[in-house]
């Protein structure tokens, strides 16, 4: 213990000083602006009220707590809804993680089966209903309106009412971890009788599908209140849906016609369409459960309507909402898509259609979750058949932008990284839907872990990562600064990464047939669990790393003094909201407009591909180049992997570290047992490949790819390198370890390649100007 405290300090300490040293590097604080006489304050923010525009401004609004309690502004409600969404999405996120740690080992002996299941239903309800629904709501609220040149919403003081009755229907449906901790903080100044009270509500143990009967003869109260505030959640989310409905039918411009509505407009109309339909049903549902709770009716008792009753109509409502939370992503993915690839959206009408198509037919397919339930088999193959077809409009979608990428000036910024990552997830995710559609195929996997990958695939991997990008997209309208770009790339191929990985690894879980939704599992799965916990680490780390960039830029960031942030007037992709933002600037700062030279101009559409005959270099020059790259290679590599070692070296003193690799390379060589310098030959012979490897392979592998990997300085293309070799590392060299002397090995290990990858990127900048790598927007 004495061992891993001192780990643990010198872990933290590392940490400290690797996020200073990273943070001076990229650029953090942010200098002052040319021209600017603005006073910086010690904690590198700037004063308020300043006299030069620093892209934060009320605008002529009240400031302060007031304004945003009463706003009726559409813009002001959209970032409500967009900073109460985040907030529900990081703690749903927490149970996401709370959850995974318990899965790293096959007992439940990190939390309680009572508490894993508990957290399992929170999570489902707060990520479906309170993190991603608010999110979209809100980007579609700031946005919508100037989108389609509407003053603001229909209905403001609606939205705004809408909005207020989200946050107590979170409280109501969390209530039982709230008041578990406040009676635990209070039990330390109060005797307990007096407040036991507060420990009369539990988190509810049903699973988010509140399945009945066991939702009916729960007898835990804040079940009760958990209903309500779902209830109240679909009321909020009707009324939002009328209001956008009645904004794009009624309050477009004369100019506005259907056919100048953007992709976003259109998945917002639809969705909101879905909304109405599917959230009243779930309104009517939870009243139902209410009554046969409370007042002994039998909607759904075995000799009333039964408990197949309310499946149906619960996945009445579960489909259609899987399509709520994903036609949002979509428009965005087809709004800033195109922005980065140089040219216009391919098949604009298809995707429209597609959109319209996949909103019909997701009220046709909610039965394919109960195929095992015994239905008809001649409805169970019509559900199989309208299942596969809802699969065509999403496919066009996506041929549409491989379409647009296709011979495109594409650049690889933050939302472009994230926008191809989840591409390839959505890919992924949608094809093992199709195969669940299938009736054979679901009967085997219904209850595996194959659903859960298949869904987070897409609720994660696509519908997260067009989040992020829409926040980096977006960000400079929204707080009138720029974030780190450098560390946004980073970000963007940590999460699409660590998405992979982590839904892969469930999916394959799921064909070797280990079931879904238990704290517990055998052992033979557990290799396969913690790749699953490690990959979801790093999604947890990338997450993190989002919200530093977002909340350090909104302090410090560069203030953005051109509209044209992205370069779009070179491509004519200078939309309607970039063209407001930029006459607000010139409104009410007096910022010029600026625009690229006439030459320069290219229609979206009609980007072409310079053709490129570089001169072939002579053999001596090609040799001398080899050869120079071969010494800075072993230079670097050496200096890194030395560093790495003597970090792997003191973990192995600790007992964190086994490296049963090393000591069994000799036996597969078949070299008799002896010693080496007083060391097992196996060990010496084992660590000699390894440092070989860190001095000649991945140097060779980083050099060759080091233009691709993101990253505008030298420790952020490092940790970029070192993240992608981490995983299989950590993999490799396990060897069974559980507890905190787990979590040692994965902070030990992670350390040693964030140390190998800073060292390796730094040596080649400093040793050779070849490898300097070029920041690219």
């Amino acid at each position: 213990m004495i061992g891993g405290g001192v780990l643990a300090g010198a872990l933290a300490v590392c940490a400290l000083v690797c996020a200073t040293y990273l943070a001076r590097t990229i650029g953090w604080p942010a200098t002052v602006a040319a021209g600017s006489s603005r006073q910086a304050r010690s904690d590198g923010g700037y004063a308020r009220r300043m006299a030069v525009y620093t892209g934060f401004d009320s605008h002529g609004k009240e400031s302060g707590l007031f304004r945003w309690l009463t706003t009726v502004d559409h813009k002001d409600i959209g970032l409500l809804y967009i900073f109460f969404g985040a907030a529900a999405g990081l703690w749903g996120g927490t149970d996401g993680m709370m959850i995974r740690t318990e899965l790293l080992t096959p007992a439940s002996d990190v939390w309680s089966a009572g508490t894993y299941n508990g957290i399992f239903t929170t999570h489902g309800w707060t990520m479906l209903i309170f993190f991603v629904t608010p999110v979209f709501f809100g980007i579609a609220n700031y946005f919508l309106p100037i989108f389609i040149d509407a003053d603001d919403m229909a209905f403001p003081r609606l939205n705004a009412i809408g909005f207020w009755l989200l946050p107590p229907s979170l409280v109501m449906v969390r209530g039982g971890l709230i008041t578990e901790m406040v009676g635990k903080i209070l039990g330390l100044v109060i005797p307990i009788q007096y407040i036991d009270f507060l420990f009369a509500l539990e988190p509810p143990e049903l699973g988010w599908y509140i399945y009945t009967p066991l939702s009916v003869t729960a007898t835990n109260p804040q079940v009760d209140i958990a209903l309500l505030g779902l209830h109240l959640s679909g009321i909020a989310t009707v009324m939002a849906s009328i209001n956008f409905i009645a904004t794009i039918f009624v309050e477009r411009s004369e100019e506005t016609t259907w056919a100048d509505l953007g992709i976003f407009t259109w998945s917002i109309l639809v969705t909101a369409g879905l909304a109405l339909f599917a959230f009243s049903l779930l309104g009517s549902v939870l009243v139902m459960l209410l009554l046969d709770r409370n007042f002994a009716t039998t909607f759904f008792a075995i000799d009333g309507g039964s408990p197949l009753l309310f499946q149906n109509l619960f996945w009445f409502w579960g489909h259609p909402e899987v399509y709520i939370i994903f036609l949002p992503a979509t428009g965005l993915l087809s709004t800033i898509l195109p922005k980065f690839s140089g040219r216009k959206l391919f098949g604009y009408k298809y995707i429209v259609y597609s959109t319209l198509a996949i909103g019909v037919l997701s009220f046709g397919v909610w039965a394919h979750h109960m195929f095992t339930t015994g239905m008809d088999p001649r409805i169970r193959a019509s559900f199989m058949a309208v299942s596969i077809a809802i699969a065509v409009p999403s496919a066009i979608k996506v041929f549409n932008w491989l379409t647009t990428m296709w011979e495109g000036r594409i650049r690889l910024t933050a939302p472009m990284l994230l926008c191809i990552g989840a591409i390839g997830n959505f890919v992924v995710g949608g094809i093992t839907g199709v195969f669940l559609a299938a009736i054979p195929v679901d009967l085997v996997l219904s209850d595996t872990y194959y659903i859960v990958g298949h869904f987070h695939f897409i609720v994660a991997g696509f519908i997260a990562a067009m989040m992020m990008a829409a926040s980096y997209y977006w960000y400079p309208i929204l707080t009138g600064r720029m974030y780190d770009r450098d560390l946004a790339r980073l970000q963007a191929v940590i999460f699409s990464v660590g998405s992979a990985i982590t839904f892969g690894s469930l999916l394959i879980l799921g064909q070797l047939g280990l079931p879904r939704r238990y704290a517990s599992y055998p052992e033979q799965f557990a290799p396969l669990m913690q790749v699953a916990s490690i990959g979801a680490y790093a999604m947890g780390i990338a997450t993190l790393m989002w919200l530093f960039n977002m909340l350090q830029s909104y302090r410090v960031g560069a203030v953005v003094t051109d509209a044209d942030v992205w370069d779009l007037k070179r491509s004519q992709q200078f939309s309607r909201e970039w063209q407001w933002f930029e006459k607000r600037l010139e409104s009410d700062y007096g910022i010029v407009p600026t625009a690229p030279p006439a030459e320069e101009i290219r229609p979206s559409a009609q980007w072409e591909t310079p053709e490129r005959t570089p001169a072939a270099p002579t053999a001596a020059e090609d040799f001398r180049s080899i050869a120079r790259d071969a010494v800075v290679g072993a230079a670097g590599g050496a200096l890194a992997v030395t560093l790495m070692s003597a970090v792997l070296g003191a973990a192995t003193l600790l007992g964190f570290l086994q490296p049963p690799l090393l000591t069994g390379l000799a036996r597969i060589l078949g070299i008799e047992p002896g010693t080496v310098f007083g060391l097992p030959v196996s060990l010496v012979l084992g660590f000699a490949v390894f440092y070989a490897g860190g001095v000649i392979f991945w140097p060779t592998v980083f050099a060759a790819g080091a233009g691709r990997f993101p990253g505008g300085n030298r420790v952020l293309v490092g940790l970029s390198f070192a993240m992608l070799l981490w995983p299989g590392f950590a993999l490799g060299f396990y060897s069974g370890q559980t507890g905190f002397a787990l979590v040692a090995y994965l902070g030990s290990t992670l350390l040693a390649h964030a140390v190998y990858g800073a060292t390796l990127s730094a040596s080649f900048e400093y040793l050779n100007d070849r490898y300097e790598i070029a920041s690219v927007l």
